[in-house]
């Protein structure tokens, strides 16, 4: 088995491994965001894969290891577990090992995560992590444990250097989280490699962007991803594979009471079409202004009208 353009395997857990799994080049991480440094590790990865006929494979967790082992310390993911997938599965990576993060794996000892998962299940003959990478019981082990294990069981090990965009600091899933916090999508895309995008059902809402001529889509509470600051944005909406230019709000209308806190709305420009029900993704390009409240209907409208015009130029738009 070799890198090819076969859709990615998705292993949950080290009893979906098939018995005869071939030989690997393995590299192991969160990869919350698959950022540009995830990037960077992958395709080391799929280098090695290519050049030596084996399998590229991602070990990742079905978690942040903080959600387990210090929750009020974990920090919100950039994606879903199945957001991930999707963004691995994008790399061209023949499968991705998703791990429980559980009581059981986080006490396994290094030593034994190696020779369980990358030797005796993975068969790996390269491994490619970051200069920082941890792992085992209490992260024990580093780069340098790593290394000679390598050595111990037959496996090369790759350290990846950082990516420094412009000789700014490292790209990182924190520095990432900062830039959604403050609403700097467009800086956010450039160190993600992709579009920040949230995922999820088109739920009934106030329907009052349809009294005021503007209809929005709006997203369940419950959407995969992380939802940039307060604001309206420019940026598209995907329905089963179409994508729709859009105006975003996001927040909790101080113009009118009750509008829930963090709520993702998005006027789709020139088209008016039914999405209820529907899972879609609202993916940020660029953030337009942040959110004020308005002394009453007509200012807001204008503003709307304005929102719009600055959406269509952002994303070279025109009317038609």
């Amino acid at each position: 088995m070799t890198a090819s353009t076969t859709p990615m395997a998705v292993l949950n857990g080290v009893d979906a491994v098939p018995a005869d799994w071939p030989a690997s080049a393995v590299s192991i991480g969160k990869f919350d965001g698959v950022h540009a440094g995830h990037r960077a590790v992958i395709n080391e990865l799929r280098t090695l894969a290519r050049r030596e006929g084996l399998a590229a494979v991602v070990v990742t967790f079905d978690r942040h290891p903080l959600a387990l082992l210090n929750p009020e310390k974990c920090p919100t993911e950039l994606v879903s577990v199945q957001q991930k997938l999707d963004l691995l599965a994008e790399t061209g990576i023949d499968a991705t090992l998703m791990l429980a993060f559980d009581t059981a794996l986080s006490s396994l000892p290094p030593e034994d995560f190696v020779r369980d998962i990358l030797v005796n299940t993975l068969h790996a003959r390269h491994v490619s992590v970051g200069r920082d990478f941890r792992f085992g019981a209490r992260g024990l082990g580093d780069a340098d444990l790593l290394t000679a294990l390598g050595r111990q069981y037959g496996f090369d090990v790759r350290l990846i250097d950082d990516v420094m965009p412009h000789g700014e600091r490292r790209v990182s899933s924190t520095w990432i989280r900062e830039l959604l916090a403050a609403g700097d999508v467009r800086s956010a895309t450039r160190l993600l490699g992709h579009t920040p995008t949230v995922r999820g059902e088109v739920v009934h809402g106030a329907a009052r962007g349809r009294e005021l001529g503007f209809p929005t889509a709006n997203l369940s509470p419950h959407s995969e991803g992380l939802v940039p600051a307060d604001g309206v944005y420019a940026g598209w909406l995907t329905d089963d594979g179409k994508r729709y230019p859009a105006a975003i709000s996001i927040g909790n209308n101080p113009t009118f009471d009750g509008v829930p806190q963090k709520q993702v709305e998005a006027y789709v420009l020139d088209q008016d079409i039914d999405l209820y029900d529907h899972v879609v993704e609202v993916s940020f390009v660029e953030h337009i202004r942040g959110m004020v409240a308005f002394t009453g209907i007509d200012s807001l409208i204008e503003q709307i009208e304005d929102d719009v015009v600055k959406t269509r130029a952002i994303l070279h738009r025109p009317l038609d």
